[in-house]
């Protein structure tokens, strides 16, 4: 499924689905750290998939059928990543932060001022950003944003063509808020 088609919920379950997991994780990480949360929901997966097996073990004696082992066809999967897929994925990634790296050092090198002091505002502006949210309401904001804005776009996409000057001037700032993210990272 494209990530497209999920955040336009052109497949509602999985678009709900995907949004539902997301923000109940996240709205988990609020409250509990990142390793009790892991293990919590891992722990929940594992009750179900053994609850489901040990009642299809007790269905098939009950009624003296032979249907198998319940989850037959996914252990049967391959799950190995091959070589060329991790390759592809490691390019893409490489070639990102090679991206991040060099954009960073022009604006951090000054090479061109005004880029230089458009950035240092930016990153003025997040600290008082920062301020009044931490990084975990951001992450709740923005994914209930990625799945209501393109819906709520789509459906009002007529009012007029100032949205694309605003979806312009949002991309840019999207920009900024990645390389200041992988910038923080780094420290």
């Amino acid at each position: 499924v494209d990530l497209l088609e999920l955040l336009y919920w052109r497949d509602v379950r999985s678009s709900g689905l995907l949004f539902g997991c997301s923000l109940f994780l996240l709205l988990s990480l609020l409250s509990c750290s990142i390793i009790s949360v892991l293990s919590y929901s891992t722990l929940a997966l594992l009750s179900v998939t053994v609850s489901f097996r040990t009642y299809r073990g007790v269905l098939q004696a009950v009624q003296k059928s032979d249907e198998g082992h319940p989850f037959k066809q996914y252990l049967e999967k391959d799950v190995a990543l091959s070589k060329d897929v991790v390759q592809r994925h490691s390019d893409a990634v490489l070639s990102r932060i090679d991206g991040v790296l060099k954009e960073l050092r022009r604006l951090f090198l000054v090479e061109d001022l005004i880029d230089s002091l458009k950035f240092a505002v930016f990153l003025w502006v997040l600290t008082y950003v920062g301020a009044w949210f931490n990084g975990l309401t951001l992450l709740i904001l923005g994914l209930i944003g990625a799945f209501s804005g393109p819906v709520v776009y789509e459906k009002h996409q007529v009012m007029g063509h100032g949205c694309e000057k605003t979806c312009s001037v949002l991309l840019s700032v999207l920009c900024n808020v990645h390389v200041s993210l992988v910038l923080l990272k780094r420290t």
